[in-house]
Parts: structure tokens; sequence; C-alpha cells
């Protein structure tokens, strides 16, 4: 069974929602933070994806008191994204309760040392944030577009022990015309053992339910949930307990 993972993005400390990571289309949407990740909790989520949206655009996370904010007064799984270049920013993240992180930029620039945490912090822990535009690997909260080839990029790593990937077809982002089903099928084909998180797109439940049947790992959201296409009450098939 997919696993249901809702986003919260932040800047300035508020829920926000960009389209295609664009900073001049930004959202802001009522509720806080906490109550949002609490109003999750409440119907059986179990895993958030809190995204820091300072940090990516700074380049070093910003929002730990959001992060922290929300693993003391849940008991949701944060896995924090947003700026992550250091073992200082992997520790901070930890130590402000996140449960795991997701890192993009650092795994173009310093291969190695991404690569590292792979086995220093576990597999388990790590995500590879692998966001692409056109198969092509986009870095910086998407602010900057690379050469480099998604699948390439993908198999450095799992051929050292990746486990869990977090790719969003960027075209697909905050438009609500759908996932980008066709390259999650290519994804899953090549690397058959990664547990891919399927990120952007989504639109109402038959697309969630159309990637469960695919076999994705898990189902990363926002926009639908937000604009009210998808009601927490539909998800509860799929919130199965968390290991």
């Amino acid at each position: 069974m997919i696993q249901i993972i809702p986003s919260i993005a932040i800047i300035d400390g508020k829920v926000t929602r960009l389209q295609q990571g664009d900073f001049s289309k930004e959202k802001v949407y009522d509720q806080t933070p906490i109550d949002l990740a609490k109003t999750f909790e409440d119907h059986g989520i179990e895993v958030v994806h809190l995204v820091d949206l300072d940090g990516a655009r700074r380049g070093q996370p910003v929002n730990y008191h959001i992060l922290e904010a929300i693993a003391g007064h849940t008991n949701l799984k944060v896995d924090f994204t947003g700026g992550i270049h250091t073992d200082g920013d992997i520790s901070k993240a930890y130590e402000y309760g996140a449960s795991y992180i997701t890192a993009a930029s650092i795994a173009v620039s310093r291969k190695e040392l991404f690569a590292s945490w792979i086995i220093s912090y576990g597999r388990e822990k790590i995500t590879l944030g692998a966001d692409a535009l056109n198969e092509k690997i986009s870095i910086r909260g998407w602010q900057k577009q690379t050469e480099l080839d998604l699948f390439d990029h993908i198999d450095y790593f799992y051929s050292r022990g990746l486990k869990y990937v977090k790719t969003t077809d960027i075209s697909k982002d905050g438009v609500m015309e759908g996932p980008g089903f066709d390259l999650y099928n290519k994804m899953m084909e090549r690397f058959p053992d990664i547990c891919l998180l399927a990120s952007g797109g989504v639109r109402d439940i038959s697309d969630i339910e159309k990637l469960n049947e695919m076999g994705v790992f898990a189902v990363i959201f926002g926009k639908a949930f937000y604009e009210g296409r998808i009601k927490l009450k539909e998800l509860e098939k799929f919130l199965i307990k968390v290991s």
C-alpha cells in the first residue's frame, strides 16, 4: 500500500505553495504549520514532508523552529528538506526532531559527501531529492537547471546503497494536470529496488490510486489538499501503520 505524505512548505513561517518552484507564484494559506500538522495527525497521517523554502533559496536551513514545533507538539515523523548541505545541517535537523532528511543540491555539488551520508546516517534516514524538468536535474529549490541526466544521477547513488528517492516532475508541479506517471514507470523499471516517493501534480484521489496500482512507494502531495480536491477522509483506506 502506498504511503501518504502531505507536504507542508514554509516561507517566513507561513504555509505556502509555489507553482513549478516559482517564488513569484506563491500562495499563502491561513492555517499555521502546527495546526495543519495536528489536523493531519488527527486523520491518521504518520509522516509529513516539511519543506523549508527559505532554506532552499538561501542554501542552508532556516525554519528549524517550525520543525521543532511540529515534532514537539505531534507524534508525526517529519521528513525535513530545504538547504541541507553539511553534516551540521543534518545533525541540527535531527536535534530539532526530524526523523528523516531529504537533500538535493548537495548530491549534485558534492556527490561523494551525499553518498557518505547514506552510510554514516543509514539508508533509512536519507532520501535523495532528484527533481527534474525534461529528465534533467534541477536544484536550489528548482531555481537552477542542470544538464545532469536524472537516471544517471540516481544510478550513482543507487549503486552506493541508496534506498529512497523523491522525484518531482517539475513540469507537473502545482498545475493540477496529473503526476508524471510515465516518468515514474521508467524509474521503477530502471531501479526496481528503489523506494520512489512521487511528488507533484496530484489532482485528486484517483491519481493516488493510480500511483498505488503502479507500485509507487509513497506519494507527496500539497495543492490538491489545500485547494479542497482531496479530502482527508478519502485517504483513510491508504493509512496503514508505518513501521
